[in-house]
């Protein structure tokens, strides 16, 4: 009988981790029953995308400032300051770079709808901040995917369908799943492919708020100080190019 990995004499060191920052917040009930409200009014007769099936998405229906609302500034100020304690895990000099929300929008997800596959290649970092949820996964895990699966050896062994690599083994897994928890925040690269899974709650709807951030040199690195390369200069040296003439 061939014997568990882990019980195996060779070490397997996992390298290269998916940075995934997780904390549970646990806000005063009465200001999640007050954003709980306001995102539940958002869509007003809406409730999907255009796509059936797919749950409706603030980003897409001209609702992607929420952080400017004032029954939402208790959440920014919380995803702010976890967003740099994220950047310093991470190794970052946080004297050497600016951070910023580009938007935040609600996600509101009924019975039977999901969330596709896709990733934010405007923003660097990724938020999610979870209003409900039981822990369960039932209505609908952040699904969070490999970028690419280099320890199934064999491009395309590790999807299955009757291949030689035991499912859900741990140093093969094709994605990782998120359950909702109330007051929950998660954070990952905004490059990370990601999707939620299908609500499978017939009593509740789950309710998310989703925010992009944007890193930059800090604003005092101005035109005459020296920058790291590929890290954008801060948004106040820019140059707004003309509009093209008619």
């Amino acid at each position: 009988m061939a014997r568990r990995w882990a019980e195996l004499t060779l070490q397997i060191q996992p390298l290269f981790p998916l940075a995934l920052g997780r904390v549970q917040l646990g806000p005063d009930p009465l200001k999640t029953a007050v954003m709980m409200q306001e995102v539940l009014a958002l869509p007003g007769g809406a409730s999907s995308n255009p796509d059936p099936g797919c749950a409706w998405t603030g980003d897409l229906n001209g609702v992607w400032q929420v952080h400017r609302q004032a029954s939402f500034q208790w959440l920014r100020r919380q995803v702010e300051a976890q967003a740099w304690d994220y950047l310093e895990a991470l190794g970052f000099e946080l004297n050497q770079v600016d951070l910023f929300i580009q938007r935040a929008w609600p996600v509101v997800s009924g019975l039977g709808m999901v969330v596709g596959r896709h990733h934010h290649p405007n923003a660097h970092l990724s938020a999610v901040f979870y209003l409900n949820g039981d822990g369960t996964g039932r209505g609908g895990c952040l699904r969070l995917f490999a970028t690419r699966q280099v320890n199934e050896l064999v491009p395309g062994l590790g999807v299955g369908h009757g291949g030689p690599i035991a499912p859900e083994h741990p140093l093969n897994l094709p994605w990782l799943d998120v359950p909702p928890e109330a007051g929950l925040l998660v954070l990952f690269p905004a490059c990370t492919d990601h999707a939620v899974t299908e609500n499978q709650d017939g009593e509740n709807v789950r309710l998310s708020i989703s925010f992009d951030l944007y890193l930059s040199a800090c604003r005092s690195r101005g035109p005459d100080g020296s920058l790291a390369e590929y890290l954008a200069p801060h948004p106040d040296h820019w140059t707004p190019v003309s509009p093209r003439p008619s």
